[in-house]
């Protein structure tokens, strides 16, 4: 499969993928109306950091116990209630004089219903696209994260120099809903993947199955490390220029957009396979610049060159595809989008902290550096594995 008109020919991806779209739009215009809103209050980089990017620090948890509801559970039904849920919990955030705590409760609890939802989506992709189609596909959905994003964040922007930040979540809220009604009308009811009842116990037997291999515990760090401290850098924007922080988002999302058109549709397997450590290194490096503590544009384009290097992650998702079976996709795929948002909550609370006691140019400087160090330790570590494996090979 190698042609958008027939990635949308495809029975039920149409749907999928405008639901997709519609809740990524959700998504960033929620969290920069929260973070906005928080930082407001608090005049605290750390905690309007982790009030965007805060739900992901709960998704290591929800993997830890649920993520073997992935493969065990019907993809359409809860699809629909993961997106009710977060409807009613947008709707929530919006209240008039809701404490911090009670915030971030809701902000925790978004994530813990989150982390089924990455493997749901992902198994059921895998499931409607042919094997040769997987990669095109998802290209395509990480393409419309990035549209969303520009256009979230945008009018997120726009919206909040109108309207209050709670109008802004109530809107997000009304988008989450959107989402659970076309997931219900446009998709099959399928059965689960695996037969069984979702438990701690399964879910902790495939997370040790899938961990005990090298090549893919390599792959999964590769995809969650680097990647969560970059969107570190991104969670302090709103506190690096708060009047530029939805055009800094919106740049970000758009390099993403450039990235994974040109690695899903342009770019040969042979050649991709080898670029996912220069994209690893192209996602930090710009944000060195960052020392300088530059102004608009320069701050946006350096964001957007920074974020092409964001395709690394379907060169990585394309790898852990072939180091895992089939009937584990689901669950495989869960535990990257959780380890990977997991990182991404570590790295804003991280990148929060360290901007309360420096700046956050600084922080965006150091983090950048410290991303830089571990892909260069995993690019080392994956050359031995590499080495081990043609020794077997040739012995």
């Amino acid at each position: 499969m190698r042609s958008y008109r027939e990635l949308f020919r495809t029975p039920e991806y149409t749907p999928f993928f405008l639901s997709f779209a519609a809740q990524n739009a959700a998504l960033t215009i929620s969290g920069l109306a929260l973070a906005t809103l928080v930082y407001r209050a608090t005049a605290s980089p750390l905690l309007s950091a982790v009030s965007m990017f805060g739900p992901q620090l709960a998704q290591m948890l929800g993997a830890t116990f649920f993520l073997s509801g992935a493969d065990r559970l019907p993809p359409r039904a809860t699809l629909t209630g993961i997106n009710t849920a977060f409807a009613v919990c947008t709707a929530l955030l919006a209240l008039p004089g809701l404490p911090i705590a009670a915030v971030f409760a809701l902000v925790f609890l978004q994530g813990l219903i989150a982390s089924l939802g990455g493997g749901v989506s992902g198994g059921l992709l895998n499931e409607i696209l042919s094997k040769d189609g997987y990669l095109l596909g998802r290209s395509v959905f990480n393409m419309a994260s990035g549209l969303m994003q520009v256009t979230g964040f945008a009018a997120g922007g726009a919206l909040l120099a109108l309207v209050a930040p709670r109008v802004c979540l109530l809107l997000a809220s009304g988008l989450y809903l959107t989402t659970a009604l076309v997931l219900r009308l446009g998709l099959t009811a399928r059965p689960p993947r695996t037969a069984g009842r979702p438990s701690v116990a399964a879910t902790w037997r495939t997370n040790a199955v899938l961990w005990s291999s090298r090549p893919r515990r390599l792959t999964y760090l590769g995809m969650w490390i680097p990647n969560g401290l970059i969107v570190g850098c991104e969670s302090l924007y709103v506190s690096y220029d708060p009047g530029s922080a939805g055009a800094l988002f919106a740049s970000a999302a758009l390099g993403m957009f450039v990235g994974d058109l040109t690695l899903g549709r342009f770019v040969p397997a042979t050649l991709r396979a080898r670029l996912d450590i220069p994209l690893r290194l192209l996602l930090a490096t710009p944000y060195l610049f960052f020392a300088l503590r530059p102004g608009m544009p320069w701050a946006a384009i350096a964001v957007c060159l920074a974020s092409i290097g964001y395709g690394a992650s379907l060169v990585l998702q394309e790898r852990l595809m072939e180091l895992t079976p089939g009937e584990l996709a689901g669950h495989a795929l869960g535990l990257r989008s959780a380890g990977m948002l997991s990182m991404q909550g570590i790295g804003a609370a991280l990148a929060g902290t360290i901007a309360q006691l420096t700046s956050p140019a600084t922080a965006m400087t150091l983090v950048a550096v410290a991303s830089v160090a571990v892909t260069v330790v995993l690019a080392v570590l994956g050359r031995q594995v590499r080495g081990e494996v043609a020794e077997v090979r040739t012995a």
